[in-house]
């Protein structure tokens, strides 16, 4: 899984699911919970505005899911 860092723009739909996900994977370290969730905001970008909190948590905590095993 190729990774990018999309430029840094205040979003709350990464800001909540990054506060979320963060506490659901203590094990994590804060910085891999933050590049999985910006990067899986930048691929749904042309998802509707209104989806995007939800859809951006459910793909980054797959994400993660997957990446712990």
């Amino acid at each position: 899984m190729t990774l990018a860092v999309p430029p840094t723009v205040p979003d709350p739909s990464v800001r909540s699911a990054v506060c979320r996900l963060s506490q659901e994977f203590p094990e994590l370290r804060p910085r891999s919970i933050v590049l999985v969730v910006r990067t899986c905001r930048e691929e749904l970008r042309g998802s509707p505005t209104d989806a995007l909190p939800e859809l951006v948590e459910r793909l980054a905590r797959q994400r993660l899911r997957v990446s712990l095993g």
